[in-house]
């Protein structure tokens, strides 16, 4: 199971390289231009929130340390490269968390209260799912923004790209 969940994310990381290539295109004042009605207001904070998810369910929440969470502080300056640099750290917690729960995908994560409404139990299994989903949800998004700012991405919705 270990193995078939690192190519899992092997896959998104590939996938979410296209992104990063896309996104260094983007003139850093459209990666910073509100647009209120997506994601976190802009594409930048979107991204930097999509690394912030992982760093929560997988290495706070995860690890029982919510307390100790601090969210990734995404300033006027922030460019593709800090966002590059926040997921290699996110990259090096997923593994670890992989190699915590390998054989314990289905064993529940007490915590000792819920938070903000989610499962006060769920399974690392599940964390791992949502993080990934909410991923890919929040790239929808940000590839609209980049569409309202007239940067269209190119397509990639296809499975050629994942194995180059």
């Amino acid at each position: 199971m270990l193995e078939i969940l690192q190519q899992q994310y092997d896959w998104i990381r590939a996938v979410r390289e296209n992104l990063f290539a896309f996104m260094e295109e983007i003139p850093p004042e459209k990666l910073h231009q509100t647009i209120p009605e997506f994601g976190r207001g802009s594409i930048i904070r979107t991204h930097a929130h999509v690394g912030d998810s992982y760093r929560f369910w997988l290495g706070s929440f995860a690890f029982r340390k919510i307390n100790e969470h601090k969210d990734i502080f995404v300033d006027e300056h922030a460019d593709v490269r800090f966002v590059r640099d926040r997921f290699a750290e996110v990259d090096e917690m997923v593994l670890r968390f992989l190699n915590e729960y390998r054989d314990r995908w289905s064993e529940p994560i007490v915590q000792d209260e819920s938070w903000q409404g989610y499962p006060k139990a769920p399974t690392p299994m599940l964390l791992f799912t949502h993080t990934m989903t909410h991923e890919f949800h929040h790239k929808g998004q940000i590839v609209s923004m980049a569409r309202h700012l007239g940067c269209p991405p190119p397509a990639d919705d296809r499975l050629g790209g994942l194995f180059t």
